[in-house]
């Protein structure tokens, strides 16, 4: 599975539309689309937040490590680390 395709997947897994997460990024919606369509490259800032956000390692959006983190099946209620406002994740 390509990395794109893992982003869309956490993103739906966790209920988070394209704008939410463009937000968190503080990008436009249209950037972020574009790391989801293999259109831009995924900077490793936006990486990092974004394992954080979905609580998996870099090398699991990769495709390098095909298993999740340990906790992801867990949607337990948490803050999200770039936003601070808490939810199921």
């Amino acid at each position: 599975m390509t990395y794109q395709k893992r982003l869309r997947n956490l993103r739906e897994d966790h209920d988070l539309s394209r704008r939410q997460i463009a937000e968190l990024l503080f990008i436009s919606q249209s950037v972020y689309a574009r790391y989801e369509q293999g259109l831009t490259a995924l900077p490793s800032d936006d990486l990092k937040k974004l394992c954080e956000l979905y609580g998996v390692s870099a090398d699991f959006i990769l495709g390098l490590d095909q298993t999740a983190a340990e906790g992801k099946e867990n949607h337990s209620l948490r803050r999200c680390p770039l936003c601070g406002r808490a939810r199921a994740f």
